[in-house]
């Protein structure tokens, strides 16, 4: 980690006027500059009435200043809070005093950088900041909660020593070769493997619910023209958001809208309908449509049971790993019964009417239950898509290292495999990350946090 030396400060409340404002500083410098500031240093963690002064002695504001002292801080330097009206003027004015004091600007976010350096927070602590801060709904700000509590490190930091117990046991078995053929060929070193990707697996599981919370499905609605397409997703949004005309082909861009479901966001795709076109402009938004579809957590065919077998190939273009709905639209029209079919090959089947409202209830539950199992509001920790993607990492040594095992009896190939995977696991709370990661991370936090 790298030394931090100098003294940062930054407003830590949003722009604009407010009843109170707050200053806040950090580093070696923070307590002279409170005492110039004020005419004293006082007693820490208590607040003290106190008037903040220019350099030529003339008030600048009135407020409350508290001293914490390293390492007993956010950032674990001394640090100083100023709380002063909330003035814009009035908070830029103390800015720029405490910078003339040896204070310079923060960065964004580098206040919780330097907690995390300091080893005040892991990574994925750190990272809960922003995301308690960001939170759009009441769920999404209990589960940055857990995470900034240490909720998602605790689980790692299980699997990790387990990784790490199973990974002295194989590389003690390589320091007696004599002995290793015997050692590869017990069972208590399958059942631990088996136990660590167990172990992952439903890591895995939790810290996609955690990425889906945080940044919400993408839900793309998908059909041929005049399927209802823009009707399903004004239904779903609740408002007239889609152009809605009996002429087939009247969407022509992609319309996004975010909703939120149980505090779950979506963003709902309306695209235009696919088919072959000859318009220059219709070819546009196909192609469009079918990007869109390709990213899809959820594809939402839209169709009816005259065209369903034909319309199904359409979810040709859908990620692997999205989610199928096939909504069977207009029941107004064609006299079905408003069901929820749960096919055992293939995706499940909603009858409905985007028109009249038969049957949404029944989709706005499939679309919530694509988010995960469990009521959303209970045991999810926040989380990021670069988490899913270092356990994925994981996965893929540790399967390796069960091919070297069993297939190839290679004990070395296995401890390598093994130590990848402890490598990986360790970028997930910044055990082992590199300075271009940390400020992709910190630098999309907000000025003074």
């Amino acid at each position: 980690m790298k030394a931090v030396i100098d003294t940062i400060a930054a407003i830590a409340t949003p722009a604009g006027a407010g009843g109170v404002g707050v200053l806040r500083i950090s580093g070696s410098k923070a307590g002279d500059i409170l005492r110039t500031l004020t005419g004293r240093l006082p007693r820490p963690r208590l607040f003290h009435l106190s008037t903040f002064s220019d350099a030529d002695g003339t008030p600048l504001d009135h407020g409350l200043a508290v001293f914490f002292i390293a390492p007993r801080s956010f950032t674990g330097e001394d640090v100083v809070e100023l709380h002063a009206h909330g003035s814009p003027i009035i908070l830029d004015l103390l800015l720029r005093r405490v910078c003339e004091l040896g204070a310079r600007w923060a960065r964004p976010g580098e206040f919780s950088e330097r907690a995390f350096l300091n080893g005040k927070l892991d990574l994925v602590q750190a990272e809960a900041v922003a995301d308690l801060i960001a939170a759009g709904s009441e769920v999404a700000a209990r589960a940055a909660l857990r995470s900034l509590d240490g909720e998602f490190s605790e689980k790692i930091h299980n699997l990790h020593s387990a990784l790490v117990h199973l990974r002295a046991w194989l590389e003690a078995a390589l320091d007696f070769p004599e002995e290793e053929i015997d050692f590869l060929s017990a069972p208590q070193l399958d059942a631990g493997l088996d136990g660590l990707r167990a172990q992952l697996n439903d890591l895995l599981a939790a810290t996609r619910r955690g990425v889906v919370l945080r940044e919400g499905l993408h839900v793309v609605i998908v059909g041929r023209p005049n399927a209802g397409k823009s009707s399903l997703l004004n239904a779903l949004a609740q408002s007239p958001r889609a152009i809605v005309t009996p002429i087939p082909g009247t969407t022509r861009d992609v319309l996004r809208e975010t909703v939120q479901i149980d505090g779950i966001a979506l963003t709902l795709v309306d695209t235009a309908g696919l088919r072959e076109s000859k318009d220059i402009v219709e070819r546009e938004g196909i192609r469009r449509a079918r990007d869109e579809l390709a990213r899809a957590d959820v594809a939402v065919l839209v169709t009816d049971s005259a065209h369903v077998e034909a319309d199904c190939a359409l979810l040709g273009d859908c990620a692997q790993s999205a989610t199928r709905l096939v909504v069977h639209n207009k029941i107004d029209l064609s006299g079905e019964a408003m069901r929820v079919e749960r096919r055992a090959d293939g995706p499940i089947h909603l009858y409905l009417s985007a028109q009249r409202g038969d049957g949404l209830p029944e989709l706005r539950a499939e679309l919530r239950r694509c988010a995960g199992p469990g009521d959303g509001a209970q045991g999810t920790f926040s989380a990021r898509s670069r988490h899913v993607e270092a356990l994925k990492r994981v996965a893929r040594h540790l399967q390796a290292a069960d091919i070297a095992l069993r297939e190839r009896r290679a004990g070395e190939l296995a401890a390598e495999e093994l130590r990848r995977a402890q490598h990986a696991l360790g970028q997930i709370t910044g055990e082992y990350t590199s300075d271009d990661l940390l400020g992709a991370i910190f630098s999309t936090f907000c000025i003074g946090k």
